[in-house]
């Protein structure tokens, strides 16, 4: 199962949801990463051996030179902020989480809200 990390601006309703369905769960601000760069926050999250769920286009940037170049992160699942509701987020999440390991998600980027 999948262990994540949250962007900065990812809303805390989605945390609490993933918790109460019982992932496992940190946000940037709660791991002291609340002011750090972009791409620091992706190694961050790979140190931690998490997938970083993120809603921010930069990120997104980062994780695809990343790919386009070899270079190594845990993963990043993205959702963009109006694509879909909190709750289905919450639930994709949770199926992303469940269906996926983290060997499978190495260096790979996946794109919410699911079909």
């Amino acid at each position: 199962m999948l262990r994540l990390y949250m962007d900065v601006h990812i809303k805390a309703a989605i945390t609490v949801g993933l918790r109460r369905r019982g992932m496992d769960v940190v946000t940037a601000q709660e791991d002291a990463g609340a002011r750090l760069e972009d791409v620091v926050l992706l190694d961050r999250a790979t140190a931690l051996q998490r997938v970083l769920f993120s809603q921010d286009d930069d990120l997104l940037a980062i994780a695809r030179e990343r790919q386009a170049t070899d270079g190594f992160f845990a993963g990043l699942i993205y959702g963009h902020q109006l694509a879909a509701t909190v709750g289905k987020y919450v639930l994709d999440l949770e199926v992303v989480c469940q269906v996926l390991d983290p060997e499978e998600m190495a260096n790979r980027i996946e794109y919410l809200p699911l079909g």
